[in-house]
């Protein structure tokens, strides 16, 4: 996939959480021109934090509660996910963890 620039990644993540049934709200917490940080709330009092890097292309996705990561993917040395059973794991995978996909995944708790 082409690099997004911030306000592209910006637009895509809010966009994708307005349609989601387990965020209550979503915020940018801090941002550049070439990087942000957005959290979305969520239902379970639960939330996630999102990271992007424009001129890296690093992207972080990491559910949290009670200050403790519990479900994450992110592409720091490849992409990979943190899974529920066990989020200090990482599980490689071949594919890029979009964050539509990412939130599919979250989602299946919430049904």
């Amino acid at each position: 996939m082409d690099r997004m620039n911030v306000e592209e990644f910006e637009t895509s993540i809010i966009s994708i959480c307005s349609k989601s049934l387990a965020v209550i709200s979503t915020a940018v917490l801090t941002f550049s021109f070439t990087w942000i940080k957005i959290r979305t709330y969520l239902r379970d009092g639960s939330f996630v934090d999102i990271s992007y890097n424009q001129e890296t292309g690093k992207t972080a996705y990491a559910q949290i509660r009670d200050d403790r990561r519990i479900f994450g993917a992110d592409n720091k040395k490849g992409w990979h996910w943190h899974p529920r059973e066990d989020p200090s794991l990482h599980v490689k995978t071949d594919k890029e963890v979009t964050f539509e996909g990412f939130m599919k995944e979250l989602e299946a708790d919430f049904k």
